[in-house]
């Protein structure tokens, strides 16, 4: 048995088996990244599509991701590679891409506008030391390296990934533990925490996915929005906040989506603690 150290789970896992997230397993007494270099996405994104507003708009991306997650949201829309018991036959049939790989692929498609790689569609820090040893690369090559994530993770996690890191959109999809909990399967104090640790290293922008009946009321965003007013970016601008619209999928279809007009509502209440907030899906 090993305990693996990337999340609040602290999972104790035998020897050749997977862990809660279906990304880290178990070898000759350490847990390390069984999706390690297994990519099951790659495309060319704008860079406002992950979204980041105010870190080089108008630019290109090259996105990646590969399998597993440590948290069961309910309506993910990348569940196929992200739930460990959808993502299992990735484990087989995704691609082998080496961190030196990726880094040529990026720099080739620079002339498509591409200005790095994005870690993304699933949870990448699982699966961090991929993400730590191809950002690391990344840098020296000139490119920026950009992370999507639930920021669910020890700090140290974070430590081992800071030095290589330009910016990262965190979701904070709640604020309440029982919506964390719950719905969720997460905690909200390790994400706080997380995003704490990131806005001192990177720039950081944070999503809040609007679920009716879950996340939708008027106090929560002005918690919310009250606690992120108190973060600030290394540059010493204010953390942008993305309020974003949901649409039933996968687990959660029992309810429709979210009326724009909830989304407006709380953008603007956001934007009264807030200077910059982004309304999407709308």
């Amino acid at each position: 048995m090993a305990v693996c150290g990337v999340c609040f789970r602290h999972c104790d896992i035998a020897e050749g088996r997977l862990g809660f997230c279906g990304g880290r397993i178990s070898r000759k007494g350490r847990v390390e990244a069984y999706n390690y270099g297994r990519v099951t996405a790659l495309a060319l994104d704008p860079i406002e599509k992950k979204p980041l507003a105010r870190f080089f708009p108008g630019s290109m991306i090259l996105s990646t991701g590969s399998f597993g997650c440590n948290l069961r949201c309910p309506f993910c829309q990348n569940y196929d590679i992200s739930w460990s018991e959808q993502a299992g036959r990735y484990a087989d049939t995704a691609e082998t891409v080496m961190p030196e790989e990726l880094v040529d692929i990026a720099l080739k498609a620079r002339q498509k506008g591409n200005i790095g790689i994005a870690f993304t569609y699933n949870e990448p820090l699982i699966g961090y030391e991929f993400v730590r040893d191809t950002a690391k690369l990344a840098k020296e090559a000139g490119l920026k390296n950009v992370m999507v994530t639930n920021g669910t993770a020890e700090l140290s996690v974070l430590q081992e990934l800071e030095p290589y890191i330009d910016a990262m959109n965190i979701d904070l999809k709640g604020f309440t533990d029982r919506y964390y909990g719950r719905v969720l399967g997460g905690d909200r104090g390790q994400v706080m925490d997380f995003i704490r640790g990131a806005v001192k290293s990177c720039h950081v922008e944070l999503t809040t996915l609007i679920v009716p009946g879950e996340n939708d009321g008027e106090n929560e965003m002005r918690e919310l929005s009250g606690w992120v007013s108190g973060l600030e970016n290394p540059d010493g601008e204010s953390v942008p906040l993305h309020i974003s619209r949901f649409f039933p999928r996968f687990r959660m279809r029992d309810r429709g989506p979210t009326d724009v007009r909830t989304v407006y509502r709380l953008a603007d209440i956001a934007r009264e603690k807030l200077e910059y907030v982004y309304t999407g899906n709308c």
